[in-house]
């Protein structure tokens, strides 16, 4: 099976899987958990959850102990689109090809339908603690998705991002931005799947490495994307960073050297998974996917 089955194949069981963890619509709060799912239900990569599966199975997880953080960590990535979308920030009216929640729903119903999945992946993944052995464990990866999600880490990152708008910035604030931002949530969703297969101290460093590597690498093909990519394959509208001023790697240092950065990025990664050896294709695989990627 080629990288792309594969990745598929891994998307579709974990979209079955938010099915079942989805949130019922019924109750007098029936319209915000309807904003809610229309978000999560939207589709995309389910990169963020799939790496908390393949890490937690490449350290020796058998069981399914991952999926209550892999649901979690889709429900904060959802929210932070929700967000992200609003007027107040990068005003965006089309996401994953489809009308933005607060295009559907209203700004009101957008910002609550975001606190609540935010709400809800700590409950999901507070729930699943308490079903296994070593709760240490447990509380360990849901304390690396909150640092990834949180002011050192994502939100820090939209901090800096938004205060940089209409601004010249450097190539380390622009790092920054793009290392929590983006990045931080990758290294989460990679820490917590090996934490929670009880992996050794060198294979979690090792993890961590590959996974800032492929996540500023992520954001800097993302930032291409914005002006070579194809909005049809995007499922968004392309030039939103131009149009909000943002600085991007191409605007502070070219085209090109973007992409050999972002090039040098992926093999830095794949370099970090020669311990685990041939267990680790599939996020080899990965790493050469985010480079080729289109959408």
């Amino acid at each position: 099976m080629d990288f792309k089955a594969s990745l598929s194949e891994k998307s579709k069981y974990i979209e079955e899987k938010i099915r079942i963890f989805a949130p019922k619509e019924e109750g007098y709060q029936k319209s915000v958990i309807e904003a809610m799912n229309y978000s999560l239900m939207a589709g995309g990569k389910r990169l963020r959850p799939i790496l908390i599966m393949e890490t937690y199975r490449l350290c020796g997880g058998k069981d399914d102990r991952f999926l209550p953080y892999s649901i979690a960590i889709e429900m904060i990535h959802t929210y932070s689109l929700v967000h992200d979308d609003l007027p107040a920030l990068d005003n965006d009216d089309l996401r994953r090809g489809k009308p933005t929640n607060h295009k559907v729903y209203g700004e009101a119903m957008a910002i609550l339908a975001g606190d609540a999945l935010l709400n809800h992946a700590f409950q999901i993944m507070l729930e699943g603690s308490l079903k296994y052995d070593k709760p240490e464990n447990s509380l360990r990866a849901a304390y690396e998705i909150s640092k990834g999600a949180g002011i050192y880490g994502m939100i820090g990152g939209q901090v800096v991002d938004v205060e940089s708008e209409n601004k010249k910035i450097d190539k380390d604030k622009l790092d920054f931005i793009h290392l929590n931002k983006t990045a931080a949530m990758i290294v989460g969703s990679i820490r917590s799947g090996a934490i929670l297969a009880d992996s050794s101290e060198e294979k979690l460093e090792a993890l961590s490495n590959y996974a800032n590597n492929i996540g500023l690498a992520f954001q800097i093909i993302d930032d291409i994307l914005d002006i070579e990519g194809d909005e049809k394959i995007l499922g968004k509208h392309i030039g939103s960073d131009i149009d909000n001023e943002k600085s991007t790697y191409p605007s502070i240092i070219g085209m090109e050297e973007s992409k050999k950065i972002a090039k040098k990025l992926i093999e830095n990664a794949k370099s970090e998974l020669e311990i685990f050896g041939e267990n680790a294709e599939f996020l080899t695989n990965l790493a050469d996917y985010i480079i080729a990627r289109d959408k």
